[in-house]
């Protein structure tokens, strides 16, 4: 199944068959536009649950949220117009926007904190995902914590894969990290594509 932005039943049913498994609770395998991600209904605390044991992920550091729009972004977020303007300049891209949570985002996936990562992939086949599936997925990387990321669905560990219901293969991915920033603050916590773009911007526009 091809990761382009062709309409294919193949890739219909592969989309449709990831968001059924992410409305049951279960785990998706995914491409991004940087390497492969881990999803899981990032609504559901069991589900969440599910994403930490399969990455082997201490529960004190947070995953994010990956979710179709950035308008979509804006139900389960608070984000001040000037988090709004970063986010429309940069997103959809290979960027994690940190903001404050809405009250429904569960504890678990933020590790108890005030706000959480939000992922706007630029990869269609994700954000079709994302759009049956629903609700926020979460936007983690595909490979239990401390081993590489993946950037090939054959890459993927064999008992990695075997805690996931399904992969949607989109070929292989650029396998550069999303540069993680917080607009509140104007701080870029991890460096990583677009970094220097999103600094520029930062520094034209203040919080």
């Amino acid at each position: 199944m091809p990761g382009g932005d062709d309409s294919t039943p193949a890739r219909e049913d592969a989309v449709a068959a990831g968001a059924a498994a992410i409305t049951e609770g279960q785990l998706v395998v995914y491409p991004t536009e940087t390497v492969y991600g881990l999803g899981a209904d990032a609504l559901n605390p069991a589900a969440v649950e599910r994403a930490f044991d399969a990455k082997d992920r201490d529960r004190s550091k947070p995953l994010s949220m990956g979710v179709p729009s950035v308008a979509a972004a804006r139900e389960h977020v608070y984000a001040d117009d000037h988090a709004m303007a970063f986010m429309r300049a940069f997103l959809p891209g290979p960027v994690t926007v940190l903001c404050p949570r809405a009250e429904h985002v569960p504890d678990v996936l933020v590790a108890g904190g005030d706000t959480v990562g939000v992922r706007v992939p630029a990869h269609d086949l994700a954000l079709d995902l994302f759009e049956a599936a629903g609700t926020p997925v979460t936007a983690t990387s595909a490979n239990r914590s401390g081993e590489p990321s993946v950037r090939h669905p054959d890459d993927l560990d064999p008992a990695f894969r075997e805690s996931v219901a399904t992969v949607l293969d989109g070929g292989r991915t650029d396998g550069a990290e999303s540069t993680v920033v917080d607009p509140a603050t104007g701080e870029i916590v991890r460096e990583g594509a677009l970094a220097g773009a999103i600094e520029a911007w930062l520094d034209e526009h203040p919080a």
